[in-house]
């Protein structure tokens, strides 16, 4: 099962920094890389205004979800979770590799 997390910048959060210049960047990098490689993480990325961030990520259950979140570097500093919401894929584009 897939859900969608929504985090808005906690109180650590710089604004007009640039993401890689935030404080403990490099190790919440290699952390959210690891959700990547593991499967869990989807998709993720910063919305425009660049006070949110959306996370496509497949667990089993929100608690799942906040789970594997919970030991990120930024956990309630950096990025503070506002939702998570199930999601039910009815359209992947993924399905359509290989074909003409």
């Amino acid at each position: 099962m897939f859900h969608v997390v929504i985090h808005r910048s906690g109180p650590k959060w710089q604004p007009g920094l640039p993401l890689e210049e935030q404080s403990g960047w490099e190790e919440h990098a290699a952390f959210m890389d690891g959700l990547v490689e593991a499967g869990v993480i989807v998709l993720g990325g910063p919305l425009a205004d660049e006070f949110r961030v959306v996370h496509a990520i497949e667990a089993e259950s929100e608690e799942a979800v906040c789970t594997a979140l919970a030991p990120d570097p930024w956990a309630g500093t950096h990025l503070e979770i506002a939702a998570v919401e199930p999601w039910t894929i009815r359209l992947d584009g993924r399905r359509m590799e290989g074909r003409p």
